[in-house]
């Protein structure tokens, strides 16, 4: 079943700029070549100057997992670590 990942993240001051472009170009570099992976958009937080707000498609929970873990393995977020002022949030959805 096809599910929808809401991330949540904080950047650095001043850096949200930086932090959008590097999640896009992650998605635009891997997300070809990631089974599952249907693509992602970025949102800025009206409400927040350093709030962004990314929204990724997967095919299913299981190709998900399995393509976060590769990733944080082989080091793909490492950039996105670099930019975040505090822990991003991850909120899984599906349709019911």
């Amino acid at each position: 079943m096809p599910i929808k990942v809401v991330i949540e993240f904080q950047a650095k001051p001043g850096a949200r700029a930086e932090l959008k472009q590097t999640l896009a170009d992650i998605s635009a570099t891997h997300g070809p070549r990631i089974p599952g992976f249907l693509g992602s958009t970025q949102y800025e937080v009206v409400d927040s100057p350093d709030g962004l707000v990314e929204i990724a498609e997967w095919d299913s929970a299981d190709t998900q997992a399995a393509a976060v873990q590769e990733a944080m393995t082989t080091g793909v977020y490492a950039p996105v670590v670099e930019l975040v002022a505090a822990p991003f949030r991850v909120t899984r959805i599906s349709e019911s």
